[in-house]
Order: C-alpha cells, then structure tokens, then sequence
C-alpha cells in the first residue's frame, strides 16, 4: 500500500513561545513540587543517549528542535482510515532534514505486521541512511480476549520506515547540547509525570504554547500501558468504547519513553501530550501513568522546540481516544 504523499496533504508550520531554558527550570522546581516528593530540574548537556539505558539513535535531542504531529485520532476512530500510511524518512527528506532524529509516540506500520500496533519511533537519518531503531509492540496473539492476552515488542528493521494513522514526534539534528532534565521520585500528586510538566508550564505560561520533546527513563517503579489489538471492526465512539477496546498491563522498569507534549492546542487539533515506551526486556506500549508511586523514578530529558509542524490534519476532527 502506497505511503501518503506530502505533496498533496496539508503541511502546516507555526512558531511555539520559546523562554529561555533556564526560565523552564525555575517554573517547573517549584510546580513539580505539588505532584513529587523529590523534584530537580536544571539545564543542562544529556548523557550520550545511543547508551543503554536509553538506546536512542542519536547521541543528543538539539538542533533546530521541531515538534511534528502527523494525521490524528480521527484516523483510527470510529473507524480506522488504512489509506493513512506516512513514511517518516520520506518526511524528512521532504522538509529536508538531515542529519534528522525523530522520536516519539505514535500507530506502528500495520502493514508490516499485517495487524495494528503500538510504534515507539527511535529513527536517525544521516547522509541518506537510516538507523531505525523504533520499536513495535503488537497484542499476542493476534485476537486473543482482552484480560487473556500478551504483548511482543519488535524492532523494525531500517528498510521500514512507516507509520500509519497518528503520531507525534521530536524533529531534531540529533546533536549533544542543552536540555531541560527532569527528576521526580516517589508521586504524591494525581497527575502523570507529562501531565505535571505540561499542566505547570500551561499555569505559567497561559496563552504561550510552550513545545517540548524528546525522552524520559522510568529507572524503578511499573506503569500502565496501553496496546493497540487489531482494528476494531465495529465503531469506536466514546473513550469508554476505546478503553473497552484498548488492551491494558502494568509494565516494569526500566523503560525508555518518547514523545512531545505542548500546552496549547496552536490552532492545528494537537494532541498535548503524548509518550511511548520501549525496552530491552520486552514490555512497551502507550504511557498512561505509574501504578507504583511510592517508588517511582523518572528521569527526562526535553528539547524546547522552535516550531510545530501540522502534517495532513483530518478535516473532520473530534477529542475520542486522546487520553
């Protein structure tokens, strides 16, 4: 099946409010407060992230950082759109970016597999070649009974490139420099460590739509994940449809997680916040929140992105399977 042709689809670019990183860190020490026991936010260089434990493939999250939402949830729900299949090298070469990282959450090639997956896209391009380092997470087996079933994570390899139907990603040159890292242990707020950082930075900023990107560590502690079964062949509705659907597991650190959050919707139907994780021990899938907060420990590191950049946006648009 033919990939969408970034020609002949809406591309959209807008400029995000950029404070300066340090403005970043002194907001979110004193926000994260109200949801973490232990909180440190400073700006600084990432480790070398090609290093296991994140194993991402490039070493660092700056250069000429972008976020990049393509297609949507209207894509998938009600019923999903198969025609909606983007192929990410093909994106870069079209907005010509290379050396070029994209990383993040968004629907793995179904084609590939035959069935609908989870992908948590981890894919370098320097001087025309790929290093694809994104993961797939499938329910196993195919069409078992939500609560009896499994999941198996897979790497794709560098010839596949593909995603399908939604996905919201880091666009950078890859490169070592500065960062906002994040640390937060033992969770005594309600909210999820995205939805904490999002929502303090939307408290301060208001009406700034404020972009970062990039990835965090669960270092100790479980999380719930969703993954995707195969494609409903009945209408998904309301997000009580989608959580029936939707098949859910705790998972196990460490897990690395990839994605972009914003705090405003732009103007473009974004998506605020949205992470996958992935593993060298198999459990991956959709962020939800810990289940462990006693002992939870994340470490993150975001780049502050420039622009958002809004790739064939569905015309017709509604809020179903957001979360």
């Amino acid at each position: 099946m033919a990939s969408v042709d970034y020609k002949k689809v809406p591309i959209k670019e807008k400029p995000l409010f950029q404070p300066p990183l340090q403005e970043i860190v002194d907001v979110l020490s004193a926000g994260l407060t109200s949801t973490f026991e232990t909180v440190s936010v400073s700006a600084e260089d990432s480790p070398d992230l090609t290093q296991s434990p994140y194993n991402l493939t490039s070493p660092g999250l700056t250069g000429n950082a972008r976020l990049v939402e393509i297609g949507g949830p209207p894509y998938l729900l009600p019923l999903v759109q198969r025609d909606k299949l983007y192929d990410l090298a093909a994106l870069a070469q079209h907005l010509h970016r290379d050396p070029a990282l994209l990383a993040g959450a968004g629907a793995g090639p179904w084609p590939h597999l035959g069935v609908n997956c989870e992908g948590i896209i981890n894919l370098s391009i320097r001087n025309g070649t790929v290093d694809q380092g994104t993961r797939i997470v499938s329910v196993e087996p195919v069409g078992a009974a939500k609560g009896s079933s499994g999941y198996l994570q897979r790497q794709l390899p560098n010839t596949e490139t593909r995603t399908a139907l939604l996905g919201n990603y880091l666009l950078s040159e890859g490169k070592p420099g500065k960062v906002i890292k994040v640390v937060a242990k033992k969770r005594i707020g309600p909210s999820n460590f995205i939805t904490a950082i999002r929502e303090t930075l939307k408290n301060h900023y208001g009406d700034k739509v404020v972009g970062l990107g990039g990835m965090f560590l669960l270092r100790a502690g479980k999380v719930k994940f969703h993954v995707m079964p195969d494609f409903s062949s009945t209408a998904l509705c309301t997000d009580e449809d989608v959580d029936s659907w939707l098949h859910f597991f705790e998972m196990s650190a460490p897990i690395t997680h990839v994605g972009t959050l914003v705090t405003g919707d732009h103007g473009l139907d974004l998506r605020v916040q949205h992470f996958h994780g992935f593993s060298a021990h198999g459990d991956g899938g959709h962020y939800h929140y810990d289940t462990t907060p006693e002992e939870v420990h994340y470490e993150g590191y975001f780049a502050l992105a420039s622009h958002i950049i809004r790739v064939d946006a569905p015309e017709q648009t509604h809020a179903v399977g957001r979360d």
